[in-house]
């Protein structure tokens, strides 16, 4: 096929040897199968800000810290150096998390770099060398899914103890393979201690999981691990092999009710934003 532009600078420096395919294209970036020597792999294209529609970006970056005084001064002003700054935060945001992840135990595509926007890392795929399907295209048994809800219970918890939260987890950015679920798409990942809606964006993520995997065992509806997670955390006694219950006594303090209209609101959007995810996450890049 044609080489895209942005991956050309990649087969020049002898990082990409061919591109074969394109995988997928979405809001955020768009994903090509490469082969890099013997290995085939997966390119993600991020997009730019222009391109991108991905939403409350402010609101995910909110708690990370820039090593650099100078950088982190022109990201506030918002300048052209600041914005071009903040592109490469928002790169480097996603290899960074995998690599945490993968160290923590979360099973995560092995990274291998970003390069000028673009990220190569390990193509998830099943033993026959296809291309793993996203979590919101496999029909699970009750007792597959009563197991894999486990699994990314525990990935969560893994997540939470290495001080990230994923932040935009759904059907959509997990993959199934031989082994199991694959987290994927981590840009977003949000610092569990600095970031003032970190409570909120996990009590999302595990919802999602519970009502995915409760559609196959209802009894995960209901299941409050994110409560039982984030108690645990603020208290310093979650550890990586915490063995979780999902049991969690419901708040009894007076309800919030501009809160829950908010949330209500909030949910409202991101389900909005889910079904265009999930109309364009399979749209080849032209």
């Amino acid at each position: 096929m044609k080489i895209p532009k942005r991956l050309q600078p990649l087969v020049d420096d002898g990082l990409v040897d061919e591109v074969l395919y394109p995988l997928m294209s979405g809001k955020e970036a768009a994903v090509f199968v490469v082969r890099c020597g013997d290995d085939i792999r997966c390119a993600k294209v991020y997009k730019d800000a222009a391109q991108r529609s991905f939403k409350k970006a402010v609101t995910y970056r909110e708690g990370r810290k820039d090593r650099s005084s100078r950088r982190a001064r022109a990201m506030e002003k918002g300048s052209k150096f600041g914005r071009q700054q903040q592109e490469t935060s928002w790169q480097n945001a996603e290899v960074d998390a995998l690599f945490k992840l993968a160290a923590a135990g979360v099973r995560v595509p092995e990274p291998y770099g970003c390069v000028d926007g673009v990220l190569l890392m390990e193509l998830v795929t099943d033993d026959e060398g296809n291309v793993a399907p996203r979590l919101s295209e496999v029909i699970l048994t009750e007792e597959q899914a009563r197991e894999d809800h486990a699994l990314m219970m525990h990935y969560v918890m893994r997540m939470l103890c290495a001080g990230l939260i994923h932040g935009d987890l759904s059907e959509f950015n997990v993959l199934v393979d031989d082994y199991g679920p694959v987290i994927i798409d981590l840009p977003q990942a949000v610092d569990a201690a600095a970031n003032n809606h970190a409570e909120r964006m996990l009590l999302r993520d595990v919802e999602n999981m519970n009502a995915y995997y409760g559609q196959f065992a209802p009894e995960l509806l209901t299941a409050r691990y994110a409560q039982e997670m984030w108690a645990l955390y603020e208290e310093g006694e979650l550890h990586p092999d915490y063995p979780l219950t999902g049991e969690h006594p419901e708040d009894e303090h007076e309800a919030d009710i501009d809160g829950v209209l908010a949330e209500i609101q909030a949910t409202i959007e991101e389900e909005r934003e889910r079904q265009e995810r999930l109309q364009e996450a399979d749209s080849p890049e032209e």
